[in-house]
């Protein structure tokens, strides 16, 4: 098994590989330069990045670079999707991050398929991309540092976190231009297939609709099951969300139970 973790875009990303070949360190060397020239592009904190001109309009989207166009592309359909829940212009300025940091998992997960991993796990601020399995997954508990709200399980599985645990209150909803606070934590899990950047989308989308509307969205989307954690404590879940659950359901778990 070869571990690596990687500070980057603000917070660390974390690759483990079950099965590593002869390349597999090469790759995760490379793994390492793409997150950091995902985040050269992309960081709205860096004023020299791509996207932080292209907002200030000292640069033309015809000269930006094809991963630009790429996630913007994709940010538009994720809009068009979630009602306009999710948006890549909050408060006006151009801010792809809540399409990157999924798609970042995604690219580094990509990479090792190619490299002929098929057992490993890609994790990045609060996005988890598996493959094989079975993994065990936590969910971090939103306001008990330390804690897990919940632990997920099963193979091939991508799970998306949005909440206050790791930034604070961050999401706003973009039809008032207030903050959510219907919501203190929303995971959704994905069917194997499901790629991990439009579920971190779809996640960020739903957090900003609250609860019961964002219940009933996840609902109707194949493949897709929520948990969402209220601000007094309550847990609610989608109908399928028991089968990536232990059969003592949603509970309060401390990281030594993960395995």
């Amino acid at each position: 098994m070869l571990r690596h973790t990687e500070p980057v875009m603000g917070t660390v990303f974390s690759v483990v590989v079950r099965d590593p070949g002869p390349g597999t360190p090469a790759t995760l060397r490379r793994i390492a330069e793409r997150l950091h020239r995902i985040d050269a592009l992309f960081s709205t904190y860096r004023a020299d990045s791509e996207i932080s001109r292209l907002d200030r309009g000292e640069l033309g989207l015809d000269a930006c670079a094809p991963e630009v166009h790429e996630v913007l592309a994709a940010c538009r359909e994720a809009a068009e999707r979630t009602d306009g829940y999710f948006t890549h212009r909050p408060g006006g300025r151009l801010d792809p991050g809540g399409w990157v940091k999924g798609w970042a998992v995604e690219e580094a997960a990509r990479m090792l398929r190619r490299d002929g991993a098929r057992r490993f796990c890609v994790s990045g601020g609060g996005d988890v991309q598996t493959a094989g399995g079975p993994w065990r997954v936590g969910v971090a508990h939103p306001w008990q540092p330390g804690l897990l709200a919940a632990v997920l399980g099963g193979s091939d599985l991508a799970v998306a976190t949005s909440g206050t645990a790791e930034r604070g209150p961050h999401i706003v909803d973009p039809h008032t231009g207030r903050p959510a606070t219907g919501l203190t934590s929303l995971t959704l899990v994905g069917a194997p297939g499901t790629g991990i950047a439009r579920l971190d989308a779809w996640t960020t989308a739903a957090f900003a609709m609250g609860p019961d509307r964002a219940l009933a969205w996840v609902a109707r989307q194949p493949g897709v099951e929520a948990l969402a954690i209220l601000p007094d404590g309550t847990k609610r879940w989608t109908d399928g969300l028991p089968r990536h659950l232990p059969p003592s359901g949603p509970a309060d778990w401390h990281p030594a139970a993960i395995a």
